[in-house]
Parts: structure tokens; C-alpha cells; sequence
């Protein structure tokens, strides 16, 4: 691989224009593409299987509109002030006509429509349903709780407004629209003209429109933060290669190969879930690692030249034939650890891993291509006469004699610096044993968010569990009809079960085969509460199956995300299980000993432990919470502990392997154990450093970000650079292999006879 690799950096040099060419036009395609694609942004995740999915797949072919999307537009006024009188409330009454009215949204009211749906429902009782079917008795049976809704109807011009919820005080008001499709299968433009009509409706009346997510256009979460972690990595790059003209060639490498993984990903969008987190996830990623490695090649380059006196030509040939292997090596390590997430068989994960892992095959292919070639076009300026005739190395002296003061106290103190790591580590992972994982909701978005307003108004005039609507799909046992008694029967037992606020029901088939209902849960969609009364609906010996003779399906967005949490914490310790198993054998192979993968593996383990109780600290229990930009804590989002685990682990190899790599080979050319440890560390440690803190600044940038679930990855990513980087690579790794001397390089005889040899040095 070496020798192709030689041959492949020295033609990229001769011939820079053919290469950079070629690239510059992928690139332009493939932006061409995703500007004319439109780059559409998912709404929803979704996992196949689940109970919830299950019920809408049946529900989408026996009720298609049922199954359709669904949109809030919450309205509120200033405090002491009623929008159920007079001109407010007509207001709100035109703008429901006006949003009934459009092609896309149903409207079928129903005949006791003033008595008004709970939240996440509708009076537009969904196409092919019978609308509240006549029932024979009351709600209710022997033992029955007589209640009255959480609300009151809105009344504009003597007649009920269906479809809108106001407060008991009168103070907000809350619409629910019922859509033919999903959001994201709706026309372009749709939500936007519905929030556009509220908006005329309601402009000179005094009220404040605070529109759900769903009907909020969803861009991705990318914005100018991407530049300060530019401006701090060029800042690293021009400290480590001494020249602004090498540092400027890995900040202009990594920009190309996300621009063609970004943009492939949105020219592909309208065949794949493309959520907001897989485009920012895809350029933290690209970002970090394309520089990186463009970092390693040229870092290399620079000192083939400046040690060894070769030309720039000999210097490019050879960096990509030796720096370029390990990059090989390093990166196929990423997209191995993220490809692997395709096993879970969770479709938008699927796609976060794969465009993620296409943004750092692509960074490598670039590193390998592309950097030669620019440097190709740079010649002997790479280095400056003055660093020629000085004879520098990439290391300045007194860099140079911090690396020697570490590693050198790592080597005579080794077990002070191993329990100071494990116990620090442990610390961090403490929170980690509270973690919860959830959905995004409005609740643990900033204050200054329609999303958290709108989650506040509805707490504040309706109840918390108004942001936590289930949707109860009931049918008989053994076929037949739910006549107009055995409706009443099955909402009356909904409304007397525990932790649940209100039901109603909110239709039927023509045969009475199948009945919808809404219950809304006293506690939010985040609370215990709320996710084991979904349990106990869908138990077969509920309460209500066993009272009503009916099988329940539990479905809407709240049982959704609670199916998605609950899907993704099972897949963890699966996945975990094969990070480490395939650690292990990775450094197996390439190091030639027992010790280092299991030491190694371990303190992979540490490091993600501890970024965990970090993240947890900050995002859920709310511990300096101000400074990432939220105000209040909330559950972590349920995919990042496996997605983090995924690349973590790909960057942490990236790490071993550059410096236990540099000491293996001191150790191969005839230095002793603990001396190797101190050679590698010294050739390595500074372009080590500089990687990482060129990560940490790239992930941190993304804290910035607006979007919650962004701000978690950025600040997780961040942390376990750090945590992996300088306390587990650059601490625990050399003082464990220095107490442990020769024994850190045995291997069995045996099996070392079996195993491939893997020079990732060329």
C-alpha cells in the first residue's frame, strides 16, 4: 500500500492541475445537484417496527387521513387580558376558516364540535371516520368519574369554532390542524401558508402567534459559529507548521470534502430522511477530520524537508506514502465505527452514519489527492528559507522540553498518574448513572424560542400533559362494530385511568371496525409517568382492554419518540459490545501485543463514561447550563449516546495510532521499553496536541448553535476529545505501558505466528 501510495502522492505533485481539476468539478456537481434538489429537512424520525409505527402503518391504510400530520398554533394575549371575546375571537375564527380552506388540511367538523379536541387531536374529524357517533348512554358506567375538560370551546359570532381549545381563564387559545399527509409530504411552502394566514387574521388584534415545530420550516443548523472553529483551527495549524501558507492548505482541503458530503447529502435528500442533525453532524465531522489529517501529511512533509533535506517533491511522495498510510488506517477505523451503526437497523441513523462516514472517506481521499497536489502547486515555498537554513523541526525547544517533562514524569511516576486519571474519570462518570434519554421537545429549548413559549403557554392554560397527546386506536377483540355504548364505555374508562388528565373520542370508522380517541397525560412527554401509562394502555390486561372487550394501539408523537428512546437504549450496550470487541482486535493487529489493545480498549471506556457524566451534568441536571445557552435542563437526545460512542471511538483509535504507533517503532529499532515510550512521545505529542485541539474547536463552534440537539453534539464531541486526547492517550496509555516495561509488547509465540503484520507507517 506504501509503494502505491508513493507513487500516487509523487503523480499528484507532477500533475497538480489534473487532479485539482477533477475535484473542483465533483465539487461544483454535486453543490448544482443539492441547489436544484431544494435540500429538503425531515421532520420526523421515525423507526420501523415499533409499537407506534406499527399502529400508523395500519392505521395509514384503513384511515389514511388520520394518519396524516398534525400542526399547533398557540395564541396568547398579555396578562389579565381575555382572546375568547369580541374582535380577538373572530379573529381566531377566521383564521381557522382560512386554514380549513386549503387543500391540504381536513375539515370535517364534528356535530359537538363546541365541546373542542384535546391537544393533538382534531374537530376535523379525519377523512372516512364517522364524527363522534351518537352514544347511547353517557360516558361512563357503574363507578364512573364525572369530569369536564380541561378547557372551554371558542365561541366567535354566537357559534362554535371547532378545532380551537381556549383556556379555562380565557387567556390562551390553542388551534390544532389536521393535515391529508405528513409534514414533510405536504407540498413546498404548506406550513408556511398556514402560519401566514394566522398571521393576517390575527395582526391588529393584540395576540402573539407562537407556531409548533412541525409547522416551522426546518433548516439546517448551520450558520457562521462553523467559523470561529475555522479561525481557531487556522491559528493551531499556523503555531504547528510555522507558516500561513502550509496552515492554509488543510483548512482549504477539509472545506472541499464537506462541501461534497454535505452537498451530496442534500442533492440526495428527496430519496433519504435527511434530518437537522445529519448535515451538522456530517460537517463537524468532515471538518475535524479533514483537517487533521491534511495536518499529519503535511506535518510530515515539512520535516522530511527541514531534517532529512529532501526536495518538496521526494518530502510529498514520501509523507503520503507513510504519513498517508496511517491516515489510510485512521480513517477507515471512522468510517468502520460508523457504518457499524447500520447493524442497529434504524433507518434515519442509518443515514446520519452513512453521510458522515462518506464526509470522512472523503476527507481521506482528499488528503491523499488532492493535498499532494496543492502541494504541488506550493514547491519548495512549503518551507521558508529561513527554517531551511535553520535546520528547524516541527518542534520548537521549549515544546519540545514540556513533552520531555511529561512524559518523562509519566515514566518515573506512572501509578500517580494512572489513579489520578481513573479517579478523575470516575467522577466525571458519576451523572452518567442518572442519564435519561428522550426526543427534542419545546421544553429544553431557549426562552427566547416560539417552541419553548408555545410549550409554556400550554402548560400554563391547558396543563403540561397538553404537550404530550396519545392517540388511543381501539378495535373489538373479535371483529364486529364499537356501537355508540361500548364508545362511551371505552372513553369513560381512558378518563378514569391513573396519570391520564382527559380523553375524548375523536371518531369512527363507517363500520365501526376501528375508533380513535385522545388521552392527554397529566405529566409532560419527558415525565416516567407519562411513558408507563403508555405501557399500561398497551398492556392486553389493561384496565380498558379487559373493561371494553377491545385491543388498544397507542400511537402520536409522544408514543413515537417514546419507542424511538426506548429502541435506541436497547441498542447501546450492542453496540458498545462491538466497538469493543472490534478495538480489540483492531490493535491486536497492528500493534503486536496483548496489552495495549486491552489497555487501550479500557481507557476508551473511561473516556466515554466520562463524556457522558459530563453531558449529563450540563444538559439534563442543568450544571452551568448558561454557558452553552439553554436556561433549563432536559433529557439527553436518545441517539447521541450511541452516535458519540461511534465517533469517539473512530477518533480515539486515531489517536493510539499516531502515538503508540511512534513508539512501537522506536521499540522495533532497538530502544528499550520505557526509552521507546519517551521517543514516541516526543515525535508525536505535538501533532497529536495540535489535532486535538483543532477537534475540540471545530465540535465547540457547534455549542453556538440554536438547535439543541446540535448543542449536544457539539459539546459531548468536544468534551471526549479532550478527555480521550490529553487524559487517556497522553497520560494513562504512557504511564501504564511504562509500568508494565517489556511486558507491555508480549504476545503469545503462538499466536503471534497467526497474526497479519500491518505496517500503518508504510
Amino acid at each position: 500500500m506504501s509503494t502505491f501510495l508513493h507513487r500516487l502522492g509523487g503523480a499528484a505533485y507532477r500533475r497538480p492541475w489534473a487532479f485539482i481539476v477533477v475535484w473542483l468539478l465533483i465539487l461544483g456537481g454535486v453543490l448544482g445537484l443539492a441547489f436544484s434538489s431544494g435540500g429538503r429537512i425531515s421532520t420526523s424520525m421515525t423507526i420501523d417496527g415499533t409499537p407506534s409505527q406499527q399502529v400508523l402503518d395500519q392505521l395509514s391504510e384503513e384511515l389514511p387521513a388520520a394518519s396524516g400530520g398534525q400542526g399547533t398554533i398557540v395564541f396568547t394575549v398579555p396578562e389579565g387580558e381575555r382572546l375568547n371575546t369580541g374582535e380577538r375571537a373572530t379573529a381566531i375564527a377566521t383564521a381557522k376558516t382560512g386554514i380549513s380552506a386549503l387543500p391540504f388540511v381536513v375539515d370535517r367538523p364534528s356535530p359537538d364540535a363546541g365541546a373542542g379536541p384535546a391537544a393533538g387531536e382534531s374537530n376535523e374529524t379525519p377523512a372516512g371516520t364517522t364524527p363522534n357517533p351518537p352514544q347511547a348512554a353517557p360516558p361512563g358506567g357503574p363507578g364512573a368519574v364525572e369530569s369536564s375538560p380541561p378547557y372551554q370551546p371558542l365561541v366567535a359570532d354566537g357559534a362554535p369554532v371547532p378545532g380551537v381549545l381556549v383556556s379555562l381563564d380565557g387567556s390562551i387559545a390553542m388551534m390544532q390542524i389536521q393535515f391529508t399527509a405528513q409534514v414533510d409530504g405536504l407540498p413546498e411552502g404548506a406550513t408556511d401558508e398556514v402560519v401566514a394566514i394566522a398571521r393576517q387574521a390575527t395582526d391588529d388584534v393584540g395576540m402573539a402567534i407562537l407556531p409548533s415545530d412541525s409547522l416551522d420550516v426546518m433548516h439546517p443548523p448551520i450558520g457562521g459559529h462553523e467559523a470561529i472553529g475555522l479561525g481557531i483551527a487556522l491559528l493551531v495549524l499556523v503555531l504547528t507548521l510555522g507558516s500561513l501558507r502550509a496552515a492554509g492548505l488543510p483548512i482549504a482541503t477539509a472545506l472541499v470534502g464537506v462541501g461534497i458530503g454535505v452537498g451530496g447529502a442534500f442533492a440526495l435528500s428527496g430519496s433519504i430522511t435527511l434530518t437537522t442533525s445529519t448535515p451538522a453532524l456530517a460537517l463537524m465531522v468532515g471538518l475535524a477530520v479533514g483537517i487533521d489529517y491534511a495536518l499529519f501529511i503535511v506535518n510530515r512533509q515539512r520535516r522530511l524537508i527541514l531534517v532529512d533535506g529532501l526536495s518538496a517533491a521526494d518530502a510529498t511522495a514520501r509523507a503520503v506514502a507513510t504519513a498517508g498510510s496511517a491516515v489510510l488506517f485512521a480513517g477507515s477505523t471512522v468510517i468502520i465505527a460508523l457504518t457499524g451503526l447500520t447493524i442497529i437497523g434504524i433507518g434515519f441513523l442509518t443515514t446520519m452514519a452513512l453521510v458522515a462516514a462518506t464526509t470522512v472517506a472523503l476527507a481521506v481521499l482528499i488528503a491523499l489527492t488532492l493535498l499532494p497536489a496543492l502541494l504541488g502547486l506550493v514547491g519548495e515555498r512549503i518551507c521558508s528559507p529561513k527554517a531551511r537554513a535553520a535546520g528547524k523541526t516541527m518542534t520548537a525547544s521549549e515544546e519540545q522540553h514540556l513533552a520531555n517533562r511529561w512524559v518523562g514524569f509519566l515514566v518515573r511516576r506512572p501509578w500517580v498518574a494512572i489513579v489520578g486519571v481513573v479517579a478523575l474519570l470516575a467522577l466525571m462518570a458519576v451523572p452518567a448513572h442518572t442519564m435519561d434519554l428522550g426526543m427534542p421537545t419545546g421544553a429544553s429549548n431557549s426562552v427566547e424560542s416560539t417552541s419553548r413559549q408555545g410549550y409554556d403557554a400550554i402548560t400554563r392554560g391547558f396543563g403540561e400533559g397538553f404537550n404530550a397527546p396519545l392517540v388511543i386506536v381501539a378495535r373489538p377483540y373479535e371483529g364486529g362494530a364499537l356501537d355508540g355504548q361500548r364508545l362511551a364505555a371505552i372513553t369513560a374508562e381512558l378518563r378514569n385511568t391513573a396519570d391520564v388528565s382527559w380523553a375524548s373520542l375523536m371518531g369512527a370508522s363507517p363500520d365501526g371496525s376501528v375508533a380513535l380517541f385522545t388521552v392527554i397525560p397529566e405529566q409532560g412527554p419527558d415525565d416516567d409517568a407519562t411513558a408507563q401509562l403508555v405501557q399500561r394502555l398497551r398492556s392486553p390486561d389493561s384496565t380498558v382492554a379487559s373493561q371494553t372487550a377491545t385491543t388498544l394501539g397507542v400511537t402520536g408523537l409522544t408514543a413515537v419518540n417514546l419507542d424511538i428512546t426506548d429502541r435506541l437504549a436497547d441498542a447501546l450496550p450492542e453496540y458498545l459490545a462491538i466497538i469493543v470487541g472490534l478495538s480489540l482486535l483492531l490493535l491486536l493487529f497492528v500493534f503486536h501485543s496483548i496489552v495495549i489493545p486491552v489497555k487501550a480498549t479500557v481507557g476508551f471506556l473511561l473516556s466515554i463514561a466520562a463524556t457522558f457524566g459530563l453531558t449529563t451534568a450540563v444538559f439534563q441536571w442543568g450544571w452551568f447550563i448558561g454557558l452553552v445557552g439553554l436556561d433549563t435542563g432536559g433529557p439527553l437526545l436518545s441517539f447521541l449516546p450511541i452516535m458519540v460512542t461511534g465517533i469517539l471511538y473512530g477518533l480515539a483509535m486515531d489517536y493510539q495510532v499516531f502515538l503508540v504507533s511512534s513508539m512501537r517503532e522506536a521499540h522495533v529499532h532497538g530502544m528499550s521499553a520505557r526509552r521507546a515510550i519517551v521517543n514516541g512521545f516526543d515525535h508525536a505529542s505535538r501533532v497529536v496536541v495540535a489535532a486535538a485541539i483543532i477537534m475540540v474547536s471545530v465540535f465547540a463552534a457547534f455549542i453556538l448553535s440554536d438547535d439543541p440537539m446540535i448543542k449536544q453534539f457539539g459539546f459531548a464531541l468536544a468534551a471526549g476529545v479532550i478527555i480521550d486526547a490529553f487524559l487517556v492517550r497522553m497520560t494513562f496509555v504512557p504511564a501504564v505501558m511504562s509500568l508494565l516495561g517489556e511486558g507491555a509488547w508480549w504476545l503469545p509465540r503462538r499466536l503471534g505466528q497467526h497474526l497479519p503484520t500491518i505496517d500503518i507507517e508504510g
